[in-house]
């Protein structure tokens, strides 16, 4: 689907993702147009092999989002993948996909709960290592249009292709995607002193910088929200 292919840098392992099978049978159009993906598509390895594996989803699910995210959460050197996964009935959660050992497809690592209502969503923001413990977190904006609460989930690997998302901090007044925007705004950055997430507050008024600290989430705002200030944020201009 177009917008949607994401590349690593890998030595080992995924190289690239994207999105397949657009589908209008999730009627919510959070991100503007109303189309879905119904299938997740990961490039095992890279050329000359060019191997791809996919999971495709059931009609009463889709992938509600902009592109897949490539990280490596368990520290073996191969990417995970990190996607919005939608219920019809229970709405959105965090899912993250690991490849197969034979590299041939895709399989359901770990996943936040659903939120557990349709049309209900979540916004992700990045993965890392916030806290320097070595495990990498994952964060993202619980209904960035109606909770508007950060929340932060730590990645525990339990084997092959198999891990853990345990939530460790949230924090309310947060937010980074407006109805109908096919984006999501912020991120993650690291000026020099550990890892820091950008978001706006709550009313769209602020660039906001948060940070975990054990299992505390502190907030200070970096000056007023344009879309100007907050790619200075992002690259440590601001």
């Amino acid at each position: 689907m177009e917008g949607s292919l994401t590349r690593a840098a890998a030595q080992d392992g995924p190289v690239a993702a994207w999105f397949e099978d657009p589908t209008t049978r999730y009627a919510h159009a959070v991100l503007g147009d109303g189309i879905e993906a119904g299938t997740l598509a990961v490039q095992t390895a890279p050329a000359p092999d060019c191997r791809v594996a996919r999971i495709t989803l059931p009609e009463t699910e889709v992938f509600e989002d902009i592109a897949p995210r490539l990280a490596d959460l368990d520290g073996d050197g191969r990417a995970e993948v990190i996607a919005v996964h939608s219920h019809r009935d229970r709405g959105a959660r965090l899912a993250v996909y690991a490849v197969t050992p034979d590299g041939t497809g895709l399989g359901l690592a770990a996943a936040t709960p659903h939120i557990g209502r349709a049309h209900r969503w979540l916004a992700p923001v990045g993965a890392a290592d916030l806290d320097g413990d070595g495990a990498i977190e994952i964060a993202y904006v619980d209904r960035p249009h109606l909770a508007r609460t950060l929340r932060v989930w730590r990645y525990l690997p339990e084997g092959p292709g198999q891990g853990r998302l345990t939530e460790v901090a949230a924090l309310g007044g947060l937010t980074n995607h407006r109805i109908g925007e096919a984006h999501i705004s912020g991120g993650l950055r690291d000026c020099g002193a550990g890892p820091e997430i950008i978001t706006a507050d709550a009313s769209w008024s602020r660039v906001m910088a948060t940070r975990l600290e054990g299992t505390t989430l502190t907030t200070r705002p970096l000056g007023p929200w344009t879309a100007t200030t907050a790619a200075a944020a992002l690259a440590c201009r601001q």
